[in-house]
């Protein structure tokens, strides 16, 4: 079975048809627990995300914040594992139709191996993988194996990289480009960084046809309807993965994920 990177990109060009941004979620995989994890993903794409990043939980998440770190460790000692990652990719993916990537670390991937990673991935029916710490002028062999599976391989830039890595970045990644509103760890806040913006004037100057998705920050209507004036996609993760965490059980859990989803849609069609 052939990855899904065309659906990913039919997706995201159906939104810019319509004249709107993509709304995008991430949510842990294994968080509270692998079922409701799957749950709470599926909730999020049928409140109305476009695309949904599953997380692989990291014992060292170097650019997640809090709430984030808070559910890879519940994640984590619930014992949760690669299998369990592609399982929810696959559940996920099979119940809703809509592109599902992966955000991962390079080191669990490294470890696993990356044709049997890239491999398993594209038989779940997996779009690609969004990679924070893979430096591009050392993802040669992933890229390969991404390409050999058809899976996007996104990259994340930052307010600090420097032109000439954006150049770099628009001309092998894949599916569209995450760029990171701020420099710092993820988390909700109270006003979007409006080096964002900034940011993704410098990556479309590369001349790249690559989406551009802005991430960390956002984590309500509003805020998605400022970012969706300029982007390409809205991408909200800590925002998710609070509503969870405040819920007073699971069951409540997934329906504050699915009415944020929700909110959050409304928030990408009424630009700002």
């Amino acid at each position: 079975m052939s990855g899904n990177i065309e659906l990913l990109s039919d997706t995201l060009a159906a939104a810019k048809s319509e004249g709107r941004s993509a709304l995008i979620a991430y949510l842990p995989a294994g968080f509270p627990t692998v079922d409701g994890g799957i749950e709470a993903i599926k909730a999020a794409l049928d409140g109305g995300a476009d695309v949904v990043e599953v997380g692989l939980p990291h014992s060292d998440p170097v650019l997640d914040g809090p709430v984030i770190q808070t559910a890879d460790d519940i994640a984590l000692r619930g014992g949760v594992k690669i299998a369990d990652v592609m399982r929810t990719v696959r559940e996920a993916h099979a119940a809703t139709g809509k592109p599902v990537l992966v955000m991962t670390y390079w080191n669990p991937i490294d470890r696993y191996g990356v044709e049997r990673f890239t491999a398993e991935l594209a038989e779940a029916g997996g779009a690609g993988c969004i990679l924070p710490d893979l430096p591009v002028q050392e993802s040669a062999l992933w890229r390969e194996h991404a390409q050999k599976h058809n899976l996007a391989t996104v990259f994340v830039v930052a307010p600090s990289s420097k032109d000439e890595r954006l150049a770099q970045i628009t001309t092998v990644g894949s599916g569209f480009v995450y760029a990171a509103s701020l420099m710092g760890v993820t988390g909700t806040r109270e006003s979007v960084s409006s080096q964002a913006e900034d940011l993704v004037a410098r990556t479309r100057a590369t001349g790249t046809d690559l989406p551009v998705c802005v991430g960390l920050g956002v984590s309500n209507a509003t805020q998605a309807a400022e970012v969706a004036g300029f982007a390409d996609g809205v991408i909200v993760g800590s925002a998710f993965v609070k509503a969870m965490l405040d819920a007073p059980d699971d069951a409540a859990g997934v329906e504050a994920v699915r009415t944020l989803a929700a909110g959050l849609a409304k928030g990408v069609r009424r630009q700002a």
